[in-house]
């Protein structure tokens, strides 16, 4: 009973690792810029403030009070300096503007290269997380394999197999929810 539970705990354990993959293409997505302003795209923005490295969140609060500008109110108006040089630093193509309290970041529109380029990368990083979903799979049927080659009390070549086919479907429907998640990004990043 217990090798049942085994192939269980195979199958609950890839797709697990196959959901987190899921969530980390999600998260790198959220931060590449469309033509709308989104509070998102900082996510990953580091400052540099009294020598140490923060995420821009931790420094400032971010609103979005029309659909082409991002306003940051820096917790610490000292901090001004060091958010408009992390901005103008990263891959981000802002141009921050500040009055002193707080730093506003005009989203202009994407031209129709930079549209392509983002969904280039779109894409890439889509390959990426089929390449981590894929790979789940391949740890989790060796595993099964492992067992079933162990003669593993409970694991015949018939729950072996299910086992297999199980992974496979669930492999299916990820790769299938990162194709939709892309084809959306896309949409979004081509709407003019």
């Amino acid at each position: 009973m217990t090798t049942t539970l085994t192939l269980d705990s195979i199958f609950q354990d890839a797709s697990k690792r196959m959901h987190v993959s899921l969530e980390t293409l999600r998260k790198e997505m959220a931060t590449i810029r469309t033509g709308r302003a989104n509070a998102s795209i900082l996510d990953t923005l580091q400052v540099e403030y009294y020598g140490t490295l923060c995420p821009l969140t931790q420094v400032a609060s971010v609103s979005v009070p029309e659909a082409s500008m991002l306003v940051l109110q820096p917790f610490d108006k000292s901090a001004i300096k060091a958010i408009e040089t992390a901005i103008l630093k990263s891959d981000l193509g802002l141009n921050p503007g500040n009055d002193g309290n707080v730093i506003r970041l005009p989203i202009p529109p994407l031209n129709e290269e930079r549209r392509r380029d983002l969904v280039k990368v779109v894409h890439r990083l889509a390959e990426e997380i089929k390449t981590a979903i894929r790979n789940v799979r391949r740890d989790a049927n060796d595993q099964v394999k492992k067992l079933e080659k162990e003669k593993a009390v409970g694991v015949s070549e018939d729950t072996a197999k299910k086992t297999v086919e199980d992974i496979q479907k669930l492999t299916d429907a990820r790769i299938k929810e990162v194709d939709d998640a892309v084809k959306h990004k896309e949409a979004e990043i081509m709407k003019v």
